[in-house]
């Protein structure tokens, strides 16, 4: 057993009242800031759910009633699912879609945190966040919880070409599958987007490709840290800064991906520090600026977004904090210590096998290879 899912056993154990967190959301944050310190992390082995997928996800895709693939490289929609009803020839499938589309959509769901907090177990270790508050019991759980009266000083420098991130990357073994549902939401506003590191990879030149495979980068986790000390939080477990690969290889799919992002990579590894800013700089603007590699989902009120923090980016707009409140619960399952493999492919040059279906054309589907 990875030493992660101890201390989240033994924490969650110690509660039995359920929260409606939805019901909780509109009377204010309701997080609590626990002093508990945690072990630090230790290195884990991680065997994918994923390798257990069908190719053709059949158990998954054919009782769904409409799957929908939003553009060509990342983000497929699908309905008539609910995710906590299934099983776990569905569940291996959803790994290896996720780990193909990048990010999957899923509207109307009745799955509640409980509920997804044991779904999420089946991808990995629970990841439990060192400085952020959570709901009383559910030390698993990132909230978000923004309307009018939320602290905006952050915001009064932030640009969202700089908002884009993969999720707490700093770790030794960062996230994998990452679910997130929205039950709250302002009248207009709130979009999140994401962008594909399959295809932010491809979009590079041959030439510079091979020069990023053979680099390193440090990502760090002390910005986070000192922000909740600054707030007077406990910071449960000691600050760290890892190193990763520049590329990374997805041990599903064996596709190469971009593997930094402006939210935590801070300088390159082996090289002067211009050289690091000019490096990195690039990438992070080639990810902000490839729209011809990214979605922008409008949530609607009960839709779940499963992403692989892995091999995506993700930007949420905070341009709605004069509007009302957007408020969800996100569950993190930690993934393998990122590697990059020498013999690993692109998703440009692999075969994809593909899957539609459109209830506007007569209940036809398309189940391909391209």
């Amino acid at each position: 057993m990875p030493p992660n899912t101890e201390s989240v056993e033994v924490i969650a154990e110690q509660f039995d009242k359920k929260l409606n967190l939805k019901e909780l959301a509109p009377k204010g944050r309701y997080v609590v800031y626990p002093t508990t310190k945690y072990p630090d992390y230790e290195a884990f082995e991680h065997v994918d759910p994923g390798h257990k997928g069908d190719p053709e996800k059949k158990a998954l895709l054919e009782p769904a009633t409409s799957v929908l693939e939003l553009t060509p490289h990342i983000g497929t929609e699908i309905r008539g699912l609910q995710l906590h009803e299934l099983n776990e020839q569905q569940k291996n499938d959803l790994a290896l879609l996720v780990a193909e589309r990048g990010v999957v959509f899923f509207r109307d769901q009745e799955i509640d945190v409980y509920q997804g907090r044991e779904f999420g177990k089946h991808f990995g270790p629970l990841h439990i966040h060192q400085n952020f508050g959570h709901p009383e019991g559910l030390p698993e759980v990132h909230v978000i919880h923004f309307d009018e009266n939320s602290d905006r000083s952050h915001f009064k420098h932030f640009s969202h070409q700089d908002g884009w991130h993969s999720d707490v990357t700093y770790e030794i073994n960062p996230a994998g599958l990452t679910f997130l549902k929205l039950d709250t939401l302002p009248a207009v506003g709130g979009d999140t987007l994401w962008a594909s590191g399959y295809a932010a990879y491809d979009r590079l030149s041959p030439a510079f490709q091979k020069f990023l495979e053979g680099l390193e980068a440090v990502h760090s986790g002390h910005d986070q840290s000192n922000a909740a000390i600054r707030a007077g939080h406990t910071v449960r477990r000691t600050p760290i800064e890892t190193v990763h690969p520049v590329i990374r290889t997805h041990p599903v799919t064996g596709w190469k991906s971009l593997f930094v992002q402006p939210g935590f990579t801070r300088r390159i590894v082996g090289v002067s520090k211009r050289e690091s800013e000019a490096i990195l700089n690039f990438l992070f603007a080639h990810i902000a600026g490839g729209v011809d590699f990214q979605v922008r989902l409008k949530w609607e009120e009960n839709t779940v977004a499963v992403w692989d923090n892995r091999t995506t980016f993700h930007n949420a707009v905070f341009d709605y904090l004069d509007v009302g409140l957007r408020h969800g619960w996100r569950i993190t399952p930690q993934a393998e210590k990122p590697y990059f493999d020498p013999n690993s492919k692109s998703k440009a040059d692999s075969t994809v096998r593909r899957y539609v279906k459109d209830p506007s054309a007569e209940g036809k589907s398309y189940n391909f290879l391209l």
